[in-house]
């Protein structure tokens, strides 16, 4: 069975459905997550195509620098949404599924049911269907006054949130400014929403300056500013985004030291029955503790050495 191995998603690059040049340019990539994309990207003349197009594609074989092979489809309530589903429900390599515009737990509830109605591919050696993941699209002040409600439906299935800028600001007559401050909000709202209901990924919004040294710098100060809100993806428009959005998503060498160094010393702390303790001359206790333990997780998932670190600070001592 064609299953995802890793719900990291640093990265989230989408690509036109209606594209078979981009489509296949995707098998060169090194990406957490491309979704491929029938709705923004493709005009609606095109819809059936793009269909088509990547319903083959992920008929092929995987590609194995893509850990996640996921599609947006068009808004449920749109003219396209159960056409969308029913062409890409059981191509063998789909992951995820990315729901736009969810308004609602009824928007989220409906998608859902319908993809899990029709989703029949069981793959070798499964006797019942891979049930696919979801992120739901948060693009409206409707839909962020309900994060809790999309938040607590199809819990099972539901994977994720990731924040839509220009929507919003369309919605709420918003001008984009450079410091992103008329976001703020919206952003911490949805980061918070998914710490509070468990969701692995919170994918901040797009960046859509992506050319020369100028786009590089934005992009990373971007991520940055992502990352310091609770963010832990950016979306992605252009393949150059994608490696600058997986390296500012994951932990730096110095941070997964520090983490390290941290859960090795809390063991040795544990066993002298000391609750808190210091090292560099900082109190450590449990909150610490407990990030340190999600760093290492996640640098784990992000492909870092972590072993080569313990047995580099295996003698580490709480002070």
């Amino acid at each position: 069975m064609a299953v995802a191995k890793n719900v990291v998603r640093r990265a989230l690059l989408y690509v036109p459905g209606s594209s078979q040049k981009m489509l296949d340019k995707t098998r060169g990539l090194n990406a957490d997550c491309v979704a491929y994309d029938l709705e923004d990207s493709v005009t609606p003349g095109r819809k059936a195509e793009a269909r088509s197009n990547i319903r083959r594609f992920l008929e092929q074989p995987r590609i194995s620098g893509v850990k996640e092979c996921a599609v947006r489809i068009n808004a449920v309530g749109s003219s396209y949404a159960a056409d969308d589903i029913l062409e890409v429900a059981n191509a063998p390599n789909l992951d995820t599924i990315v729901i736009p515009k969810v308004n609602s737990g009824a928007d989220l509830q409906w998608a859902t049911e319908f993809i899990n109605h029709n989703r029949t591919y069981t793959g070798l050696g499964a006797t019942s269907p891979h049930r696919v993941k979801i992120l739901a699209l948060i693009e409206s002040a409707k839909a962020l006054s309900s994060l809790s409600e999309i938040c607590s439906t199809a819990t099972s299935q539901l994977d994720g949130l990731i924040f839509a800028a220009e929507d919003f600001a369309l919605d709420l007559s918003l001008t984009r400014t450079p410091s992103l401050t008329e976001f703020l909000y919206a952003r911490s709202a949805i980061a918070t929403a998914c710490r509070a209901h468990n969701l692995s990924s919170t994918i901040d919004l797009v960046c859509t300056s992506y050319k020369g040294e100028e786009g590089i710098k934005t992009m990373e100060e971007e991520c940055l500013g992502g990352k310091s809100l609770g963010f832990n993806g950016k979306q992605c428009i252009h393949p150059s985004q994608v490696p600058i959005a997986q390296k500012a998503f994951a932990p730096s060498e110095d941070e997964a030291t520090w983490a390290v160094r941290i859960t090795i010393a809390d063991a040795k702390a544990d066993k002298q029955g000391r609750g808190a303790w210091t090292l560099d001359s900082k109190m450590i206790d449990a909150p610490v503790v407990g990030k340190a333990k999600r760093l290492v997780s996640r640098a784990e998932a992000c492909g870092i050495d972590v072993n080569a670190l313990r047995e580099r600070w295996k003698d580490q001592e709480p002070e």
